[in-house]
């Protein structure tokens, strides 16, 4: 009988998930002992005492399959575990898998059955295989129409991916999009998408700043403009400057192909993860010591 006391103990034993541990014994036929021996053979055991560590390096990919393309990151502990086969190989599944399948979430991403089992369980294995925890952070899928075109553009070996979809069937202007994207960083696509209160913390920023420079106050109103302008002209990706041509922007470039951005995906490997910080020989040591 699988009681949840020992459920409990055997999670403290291995540091696997309760789900895990269920599905151990009741493999097992509840024995502690070939549980724990269960729990190794798949990999899980090893995996779970790399949840606390921080994956940060890692991959973003894309997949353009005819109307339909995904994008997808992929974390892992170090840069040097990101260039590995292993480590590609499942970035490759993982697009593979979610570009035939119309999942939104995470959670029912992760149900997935791939030819290794689910991705979770892939990602447990592949875990236990290189030694790092591997983490699946975020994926999109976008369908397109016919009279629409994906630009799909990866930088720095996979550091940055960005999916893009543009009006007109010009796939050099949707990829061109997509490299401003990944080179010029825009928060927004136009004027538009800006939150109101973003622009009344830029203006009150603005007139604090100009004050502080001694810009008199009859001029004040038309240098805050100015400064909103410039960013608009930073953060918003039709007003940016456009990198083929620094005498226009982005958006009279769409204007005189006759195209028009739908919509940008922008993944940066690692943005908005605190990054664990320690030197070469701790790491060392470390490893050394949870061997």
């Amino acid at each position: 009988m699988i009681t949840a006391s020992l459920v409990k103990e055997l999670r403290e034993k291995t540091g696997a998930g309760m789900l895990d541990c269920k599905k151990a014994l009741e493999a097992t036929g509840a024995s502690l002992e070939k549980a724990v021996d269960w729990l190794r053979e798949k990999g899980i055991s090893k995996a779970a005492k790399k949840v606390d560590r921080i994956a940060a390096e890692g991959l973003a990919g894309i997949k353009v399959s005819g109307n339909d393309a995904v994008i997808v990151e992929v974390n892992s502990e170090t840069d040097f575990v990101a260039k590995n086969e292993e480590f590609i190989s499942l970035l490759n599944t993982l697009l593979e898998t979610l570009i035939k399948s119309d999942v939104k979430t995470l959670e029912e991403a992760n149900k997935l059955e791939t030819s290794d089992g689910t991705i979770e369980d892939l990602l447990i294995s592949k875990t236990a295989k290189i030694g790092e925890k591997l983490s699946f952070r975020r994926f999109e899928k976008i369908t397109k129409k016919d009279n629409e075109e994906f630009g799909a553009y990866t930088h720095m070996g996979g550091k940055i991916a960005v999916l893009s979809v543009i009006s007109g069937n010009n796939a050099e202007v949707a990829k061109d999009i997509s490299m401003q994207a990944a080179a010029m960083r825009p928060k927004y696509i136009t004027r538009e998408d800006v939150e109101a209160s973003v622009i009344e913390h830029e203006k009150e920023v603005a007139k604090e700043e100009l004050s502080q420079r001694g810009v008199p106050a009859d001029k004040l109103d038309n240098a805050v403009i100015g400064k909103i302008n410039a960013f608009y002209q930073e953060n918003c990706l039709v007003d940016q400057q456009f990198i083929k041509n620094d005498k226009q922007n982005v958006a009279k470039y769409l204007k005189e192909n006759n195209c028009s951005i739908i919509k940008v995906v922008r993944y940066e490997v690692g943005e908005g993860i605190e990054k664990k910080t320690e030197d070469f020989a701790t790491e060392v040591m470390n490893q050394i010591n949870n061997k």
